[in-house]
């Protein structure tokens, strides 16, 4: 069937996550010994990181909500400091402003612009990136958050969500994402086809049963192989 729409992981497939969690957690870091030194101290960056990892996997029916999970987590490194009337707003609009000072891939952008100009887009994340504060929304027809959807990848409910909204079948969708697990298998269990961005040049993993039908190593790769095909195919 003919691909009429595509489905795009944004973290670790458009940009690097991991360095802007870590700008994040510095902020709020910074934040604390600032205004509230005690709570700084009883809880440094690495504390911190471990209460959230507790947080998720204490409350499995938050699995599909990141944000939830970090403010419960904010809320409990106040009470334990004896501090009642914890300032999560604030806090959350610092951590969420940095975590959304991404630094893209150099080939995600100008691979973004190609492909919007001839697919509608749906971005399928499980994280809480803002497209808006990125400046990204243009591109896409419609944003598809776990938080929102209520499950999370690999679930194939929130693949089947996105095709919804584009108002695909999912066997005309292709699903783009950089995680054999969440994005690959997710997307084929439910129907859609698969192209993995593989950068580091990794093997499938077998266990995890057929790969994908594209392995590339960037964006640009993926943007060349849409155009390159026959209108019909």
């Amino acid at each position: 069937m003919r691909i009429l729409a595509l489905t795009l992981d944004l973290d670790d497939t458009l940009w690097p996550v991991r360095p802007a969690i870590e700008r994040a957690d510095l902020a709020i870091d910074a934040w604390l010994r600032q205004h509230h030194p005690q709570v700084a101290r009883a809880w440094p960056i690495a504390a911190m990181r471990e209460l959230r990892a507790q947080v998720a996997a204490e409350r499995l029916d938050l699995a599909h909500d990141f944000t939830t999970q970090r403010r419960l987590t904010l809320q409990h490194v106040f009470a334990s400091c004896g501090v009642a009337d914890a300032p999560v707003d604030a806090l959350w609009e610092i951590y969420f402003a940095a975590r959304n000072g991404v630094e893209f891939y150099p080939d995600s952008l100008p691979a973004l612009a190609r492909l919007a100009a001839r697919w509608p887009l749906a971005s399928l994340t499980n994280g809480n990136a803002d497209l808006q504060r990125i400046g990204i929304r243009h591109h896409f027809a419609h944003h598809v958050c776990a938080r929102d959807t209520g499950v999370a990848k690999p679930d194939a409910q929130i693949f089947l969500a996105a095709a919804a909204r584009l108002g695909v079948p999912p066997a005309a969708i292709l699903h783009v994402g950089d995680d054999p697990l969440m994005d690959m298998v997710g997307a084929r269990d439910a129907g859609l086809r698969t192209a993995w961005i593989n950068r580091a040049g990794e093997s499938w993993p077998t266990a995890l049963g057929p790969p994908p039908e594209l392995d590339l190593r960037d964006l640009g790769a993926l943007a060349d192989w849409l155009e390159q095909r026959p209108a019909a195919a």
